[in-house]
């Protein structure tokens, strides 16, 4: 238990220094906006980029761990829709914005942390898989259910235009798209390139996780606190218990089958609120799902690194 305490506090005391500096007024909330940003915009599609570029994807991509993964991510999505609609009478934009808060795993800025401390940078190949499906699946999920609720009477050719417009728009699937062109490319990138790339990558992780406590300040709970702790429920409970099953049927490898568990087990990213916010749709119920769910995972990670296989 002390080695999992020693894993993963470290992380969440980084966002807890970002919640209290800007709580406590030593860090604005115009300065945590320029750092999520930088992160967002710019430091991790450049780590996602080099990542993908040099993946190799013979080794990386299991195909039974994307399929482990992803079905637990639909079937979170899907329990967060109809859960929503018919637990607690939401209206249908309303519910696809609280199953995207189901969907969209933290796999970025704690998952890729947590399994790094815990198994090492090298374990690290699995998540990058992941991640690299992660923002192309749950965007291209949640923004085609939101656009057929919102436009029954659209076109397919209009309802995909509008789909990967609003995909291609945002920076972390250009830069795994970029890095999927170096990869199967076989470019060999300037030194000077992948020097630059380097220090932009080592601030990636550790700005993230402050800039995301200093986001966090602005998501205390308010609203539905039962569709909150639904929320909540599917994403750190639901998802890797999926994950898991599935990951045991289909015999992945030890480090396949953590990957997957430890980014299922991710609580709502706060990508779950950009979306909602995109939309104008359960905000309130995004924004706290992601403070509560992030609070919560403290405990439920820490069983997830408890029963896993070293």
């Amino acid at each position: 238990m002390q080695a999992i305490i020693e894993v993963i506090m470290p992380v969440f005391l980084v966002v807890g220094f970002g919640y209290t500096a800007v709580w406590r007024g030593l860090f604005s909330s115009a300065g945590v906006d320029g750092l999520m940003s930088f992160t967002q915009n710019f430091a991790i599609p450049c780590l996602l980029f080099q990542a993908i570029s040099t993946l190799d994807l013979s080794q990386g991509f299991d195909p039974w761990m994307m399929f482990s993964f992803y079905t637990g991510a639909a079937s979170g999505f899907a329990a967060g829709l109809f859960g929503a609609r018919y637990l607690f009478g939401r209206d249908w934009e309303d519910c696809v914005a609280i199953g995207f808060c189901c969907l969209f795993s933290n796999s970025l800025m704690i998952g890729l942390a947590i399994t790094e401390r815990a198994y090492g940078t090298d374990a690290l190949t699995h998540n990058y898989a992941l991640v690299a499906l992660h923002s192309p699946f749950c965007y291209g999920l949640g923004i085609t259910v939101m656009e057929v609720v919102r436009n029954r009477g659209k076109s397919p050719t209009q309802l995909s235009i509008t789909v990967l417009r609003a995909m291609f728009q945002n920076a972390l699937i250009i830069g795994i798209a970029l890095g999927f062109v170096v990869n199967f490319s076989d470019i060999n990138l300037p030194i000077a390139l992948t020097d630059a790339l380097d220090m932009v990558v080592r601030a990636a992780l550790p700005a993230a996780l402050f800039g995301m406590g200093g986001v966090l300040f602005k998501y205390r709970p308010d609203g539905d606190l039962r569709t909150i702790g639904y929320v909540c429920g599917i994403s750190l409970l639901l998802h890797p218990v999926i994950v898991w099953f599935l990951g045991s049927y289909y015999d992945l490898s030890s480090s396949a089958f953590r990957s997957a568990v430890i980014t299922a087990a991710m609580p709502t990213g706060v990508n779950g609120y950009v979306f909602a916010n995109m939309y104008g749709r359960a905000r309130r119920v995004a924004a706290s799902s992601v403070l509560l769910g992030t609070a919560l995972s403290i405990f439920t990670i820490s069983l997830w690194l408890l029963i896993l296989p070293l």
